[in-house]
């Protein structure tokens, strides 16, 4: 091993912030900073949004796995560096407006996103971090995980997570967490629809990868319409859900994609996508 390559690793500061890989047309990236819980710090959430916007331009990546280093998922923002800026001759107002501007701007960028987003929790996702996998769309995760939205016990209401809690569970179940800020296991997670499955711990990376790779066999241009589709029609009223799905569905049949996998099926053939 040379020297600088074992300084790197030797050096908490000097390892990315996210890690990434990519195989099979997945894209895999792993929130890297555990000695701080994988909070939310304003260059993890840089580093977070860089690598999500390269992805949503890169034609190979067909879905995305998020996952993290160390005991915790993700500990939400980052309490010390938020708290150095009331020292600022505003208070703080001005790098707490940049502060949540960014993280929803990336948490926006998730939910946008063409390839499909899978969270493996194989830890505490707490805060923003909780909303980190309530935007993803899908989640896996470990026994050993556990979720809150503790801001209310220190006088920080989750007020963001809460817009992605919320489009998870239920009205009373979001506002139970939010008003309680209690931790709840992956299995209650599991029953209140903000993780999809629940594994061995050690096994979410793997479970999510069998999804990703699922989901990457699948039309890439079907996957991004239904995508895109299902989070813009949960906004609409019935009667305009319809007319704007039936249009999505008309384009999606005249699409390549649609003839050969319609001939695909029809013939007993694997289809062959675009």
């Amino acid at each position: 091993m040379n020297k600088n390559k074992a300084a790197l690793e030797q050096d908490p500061a000097a390892q990315p912030l996210v890690l990434q890989q990519q195989k099979d047309g997945v894209a895999v990236l792993t929130l890297n900073k555990n000695q701080s819980r994988n909070s939310l710090s304003e260059s993890m959430i840089a580093a977070l949004q860089e690598s999500l916007d390269a992805i949503a331009h890169d034609n190979e990546v067909r879905a995305v796995v998020l996952a993290a280093t160390g005991p915790a998922f993700c500990a939400g923002h980052d309490l010390k560096e938020l708290a150095a800026r009331r020292s600022d001759s505003d208070g703080g107002r001005a790098y707490f407006e940049k502060i949540m501007k960014a993280c929803s701007t990336m948490m926006k960028t998730i939910v946008n996103l063409p390839q499909p987003v899978i969270a493996a929790v194989q830890g505490v996702a707490t805060a923003a971090g909780c909303q980190l996998v309530a935007s993803c769309d899908l989640a896996v995760a470990s026994r050993q995980a556990r979720f809150a939205t503790p801001g209310v016990n220190i006088g920080l209401f989750c007020s963001t997570p809460m817009v992605a809690l919320s489009r998870n569970l239920s009205r009373k179940q979001a506002m139970e967490m939010l008003l309680l800020g209690e931790l709840i296991s992956a299995e209650e997670a599991h029953r209140l629809g903000l993780v999809n499955r629940i594994v061995a711990p050690g096994s979410e990376l793997d479970e999510a990868m069998n999804m990703a790779k699922t989901i990457a066999s699948k039309s890439p241009y079907a996957v991004k319409v239904g995508k895109e589709a299902f989070y813009r029609q949960l906004e609409l009223g019935l009667a305009e859900a319809y007319r704007y799905t039936s249009d999505v569905m008309v384009e999606n049949l005249l699409h390549a994609d649609a003839n050969e996998g319609i001939c695909a099926f029809l013939e007993k053939r694997d289809a062959k996508w675009t």
